[in-house]
């Protein structure tokens, strides 16, 4: 009997390798590449190319202005931060792939979405790949969804789930997990990179053919990303990680893709004995209860999506060694050291020979340079061991000549901050609204160009 051809499949983007190697080729990631055996090609011919492929009529194409677009129909799910993620809700033949962590609470969620849509007299279904029907039914007794009328599919195999979404036509169907459905058509093991590709692109068709709007839970990777090939986060249209801590109580939905909405937009949710809750107020995780001011805190108003929250920085500066360390949590690393080199050169505050900690409360990971001034505020506050007037805010970008840039969406940021009961601001010159502007009342700005005038402007309002 001929030996079976072997060939080595990368993880991460597909490619394929006819050896072993350390490095995939294709993406470059490294340690991706896993033996598996070749597919026959005979098939595939046989599938897209016909000996009467070159007589085939071209299709009519279209100009854009002739083409009748409308809005498209969405129905809301019931939990308004998982419609904020979405959109507005779920799309007619649209396609969401959501991943995280184990535990994190995934299936929970979309059972509750389910159950709320059936309410409304939807017809859903739930195709569960891990799970008996047993065990989604005590975790819908658990969440207090009695009475529940969600449809579940106990099935791995992907021609008897199309079979069941054509039979049943479902408006919404949850397939928990991806990683789990296999086809017959292929050889490979169910979570495989071909699996993955090939049953993922037959939901994919019948989701778009039949209207129905298809979710897809996936696996994640130990560095948090999707597990399987990226062309999966392609072939979708909305793309949805799960964050947060399994340690605490509160999680965070963000919408990396989205073709029907926004994107980097943000879902809170609180997980309690009877599911997750939407948070209608997240600043209020993000900020610690102080009672009076303390050294090393101040409040930044960031932006995730088209939402703004107050997020509460927290640094630390101790005296260190030879030497120091430069640790930040939830912030850029590397962004920090930069930092440090402009607040030394052009405000005159030294912390070379100092280990410098700062951390975004509550979890938050914030990416956009917007944090700078609160960051290098914090920082002094930490050093000369004075806390920042109660009811303080900055934000601003800073650049490597010292001067402070606008932020994106300044005048929302600070309707925000007053919305909340702040009273004092720092903000780039840009950012700084109109005088007498009745939605800042209450509200203080201060308007700075340098981060020298920030840091003077401080010292006097200490």
């Amino acid at each position: 009997m001929a030996k079976e051809k072997t060939i080595y499949t990368c993880t991460e983007c597909g490619g394929t390798s006819p050896k072993w190697l350390g490095k995939c080729p294709h993406c470059n990631a490294w340690n991706t590449l896993i033996e598996s055996v070749a597919e026959s090609t005979s098939p595939v011919k046989n599938r897209y190319s016909t000996p009467f492929q070159s007589l085939a009529k071209a299709s009519e194409v279209t100009a854009l202005a002739d083409i009748d677009a409308t809005d498209m129909t969405r129905t809301p799910t019931g939990h308004e931060e998982l419609d904020r993620v979405l959109g507005g809700g779920i799309v007619e033949g649209g396609v969401v792939l959501i991943g995280g962590d184990p535990g994190i609470g995934k299936s929970t969620l979309l059972l509750q979405a389910l159950d709320s849509l059936q309410r409304t007299g939807l017809n859903t279904l739930y195709v569960t790949g891990e799970e008996s029907g047993a065990q989604v039914a005590l975790r819908s007794r658990r969440l207090g969804l009695h009475g529940s009328q969600v449809k579940v599919l106990a099935e791995t195999q992907l021609e008897k789930i199309l079979a069941t979404l054509e039979a049943t036509q479902p408006a919404i169907a949850v397939i928990d997990s991806i990683q789990t459905v296999y086809s017959e058509q292929l050889t490979s093991a169910p979570g495989s990179v071909a699996q993955v590709r090939e049953c993922a692109a037959h939901l994919t068709r019948a989701a778009k053919s039949s209207g129905v709007c298809i979710v897809l839970v996936g696996h994640v990777t130990k560095d948090g990303a999707l597990a399987g090939p990226r062309v999966l986060e392609h072939m979708v249209d909305t793309v949805l990680y799960f964050e947060g801590d399994t340690h605490s109580s509160f999680r965070l939905v963000r919408a990396i893709k989205n073709r029907f909405g926004a994107v980097n937009e943000i879902g809170v949710f609180a997980m309690t004995e009877k599911g997750l809750k939407g948070v209608t107020n997240p600043s209020a995780i993000f900020l610690s209860q102080h009672s009076e001011p303390v050294p090393g805190s101040c409040v930044l108003v960031t932006l995730e999506g088209t939402r703004p929250m107050l997020v509460e920085i927290q640094a630390l500066v101790d005296g260190g060694g030879p030497s120091p360390r430069r640790l930040s949590v939830g912030l850029d690393r590397d962004r920090l050291a930069m930092l440090l080199a402009v607040l030394h050169r052009h405000a005159g505050v030294a912390c070379a020979d100092q280990d410098v900690f700062v951390n975004a409360v509550g979890g938050v990971r914030i990416s956009e340079p917007a944090a700078d001034l609160a960051v290098m505020l914090a920082i002094t506050s930490s050093l000369r061991g004075k806390p920042l007037p109660k009811g303080f805010i900055a934000f601003g970008e800073v650049g490597l000549a010292g001067e402070v840039r606008p932020a994106p969406r300044g005048q929302e940021r600070l309707k925000e901050a007053a919305k909340l009961g702040f009273s004092v601001a720092v903000v780039p010159k840009a950012n700084a609204p109109k005088k007498n502007d009745k939605a800042f009342e209450g509200l203080t700005i201060h308007a700075v160009e340098r981060i020298e005038q920030a840091m003077e402007l401080v010292r006097s309002l200490n």
